[in-house]
């Protein structure tokens, strides 16, 4: 398969047209810049919130006024990540995609198929006049990934619709209708530095090429957390001898991925150096074994080096000690039948920077069930608390709830059936959706979730599944075609 063949073209098209527009979050201007022109260049409403929302309004066609309006929504920013060697600048850079098999993928990147591929869906339809459907409203969100300012800040009345579509879900054949709220926790040391004692010798640590992926979506896929792994060894030592300083411990990125690597710098005695070496590789080798199938290539490297000062041993201990001890990973598992086998709570370290007078760590937390995140969230309060560190919450973000007897989930699952003679699966997603936030300011509106299949979001292995777009898309079509009219 080459680029001229992928199906839909439309879609593929605009999704080519939109990699070309930096849009990291926080810092979609250009990316709003487009969908401004593109929507009046089409002579289409559109208009710009407050915050950077933009809605691109299109009216029913002949034999579909009176159905009701249906919001189609997406988010225009994409987390910005590449592999250490890529040199990029994501504020300038356009994403470069490839096809590999079935699957698209960028060369170093993410792809920013999460969410582009969304708003790809809803520009090819705005811009078709060979669709059938009711009045639409397209509605592109900035800042999803990392604050959900866009969602936070809309206010109520800048949507109008009866239902809502979100296409930002990623795997297709799977109808989403409940999601997880979410809330990060940041830690903070106050450190102090000194010199080295006489005979120390400094060693660097790290481990690099873990899968990661998505804090939310693959928190339960029993991923290696590469922070979790230096800080275990770390511990180890610590605890296996004594005179061991700590310098450096690092790693991780942004709050929703699962950190891919890290590092530490310790200076031990001269007389143990070789035992940390030896240590090093049995502890390197019993992680292979324990992550060998879902993170069969892991690289680990130790070195020499240069001298710099250590932390304070009591702080550094404190700190080392908090890690170790600090929930990773799934919590607790969803009960209500209704939603499967899905996540119910969980948490991820996502990231620990090292500066010369402070240790910051943040980590996310997730829940379905927003009292059981409340749990979580001072659970990993407490651990740092206890040894020492000054804790704070971001504002976070609720938990979307299963409608009953939702009208729109009725829909998407018979026209599902009707072209793939076969029922789609109907849950939950541990992941977090703007659903939760729309639900706060428009009770009434009625909500799902779906679109094609993505893998490894917010990594540079980041992919997405070519046929899947042209099932969504027919999918689509047909639901926006068989929405009910106006009582």
């Amino acid at each position: 398969m080459n680029k001229s063949e992928l199906k839909p073209a439309v879609v593929f098209e605009q999704f080519a047209k939109i990699n070309q527009i930096p849009r990291p979050s926080k810092r979609e201007d250009k990316m709003i810049e487009y969908l401004k022109q593109f929507g009046e260049s089409h002579n289409l409403d559109t208009r710009v919130d407050e915050v950077g929302n933009v809605i691109i309004r299109k009216g029913a066609t002949p034999g579909y006024e009176d159905c009701k309006t249906v919001i189609l929504q997406s988010h225009m920013d994409m987390v910005c990540d590449c592999l250490p060697d890529v040199q990029i600048d994501f504020d300038k850079d356009p994403i470069t995609t490839y096809i590999d098999g079935e699957w698209m993928r960028a060369k170093g990147t993410t792809l920013g198929a999460d969410d582009g591929i969304g708003c790809a869906i809803e520009l090819a339809i705005l811009e078709s006049n060979d669709i059938e459907h009711g009045p639409i409203e397209c509605v592109f969100t900035r800042d999803e990934e990392t604050g959900l300012t866009g969602a936070l800040g809309m206010k109520s009345g800048f949507m109008t619709g009866d239902y809502l579509i979100n296409l930002d879900s990623e795997d297709e054949g799977e109808i989403f209708i409940s999601c997880a709220g979410g809330r990060t926790t940041k830690a903070h040391f106050d450190i102090k530095r000194q010199p080295a004692p006489e005979g120390c010798f400094f060693i660097k640590g790290s481990v690099k090429g873990l899968i990661g992926g998505h804090s939310g979506d693959d928190i339960n896929k029993k991923r290696a957390n590469g922070l979790k792994i230096i800080a275990r060894f770390v511990y180890q030592e610590m605890e296996r001898y004594e005179g061991i300083h700590l310098v450096r411990l690092h790693g991780g990125s942004l709050h929703n991925a699962i950190p891919r690597g890290g590092y530490f710098v310790l200076a031990v005695p001269n007389d143990i150096k070789e035992n940390i070496r030896a240590d090093w590789n049995v502890f390197s080798a019993q992680v292979d074994d324990e992550f060998h199938i879902t993170d069969p290539d892991m690289v680990w490297r130790m070195r020499s080096y240069d001298p710099e000062p250590i932390i304070d041993d009591d702080t550094a201990r404190r700190f080392v000690y908090a890690l170790q001890a600090m929930d990773n990973g799934v919590f607790s598992v969803c009960q209500d039948p209704d939603l499967g086998d899905m996540t119910e709570t969980s948490s991820n370290l996502a990231r620990v920077e090292t500066y010369e007078s402070a240790i910051d760590i943040l980590s996310s937390q997730r829940s379905n069930v927003m009292s059981n995140l409340d749990n979580m969230c001072n659970t990993i309060a407490a651990v740092f608390k206890l040894a020492g560190a000054t804790v704070e919450f971001s504002e976070g973000y609720p938990a979307w709830k299963m409608r009953p007897h939702s009208e729109l989930q009725r829909i998407v699952k018979n026209t599902y059936h009707k072209l793939f003679q076969k029922e789609p699966v109907v849950r939950g997603i541990h992941a977090g959706l703007e659903c939760g936030l729309f639900a706060e300011r428009y009770p009434n509106l009625d909500m799902v979730s779906f679109g094609p299949t993505l893998r490894d979001v917010h990594t540079p292995d980041e992919r997405l599944l070519i046929p899947t777009v042209q099932m969504v898309w027919d999918h689509l079509l047909l639901t926006l075609k068989s929405m009910p009219h106006q009582s």
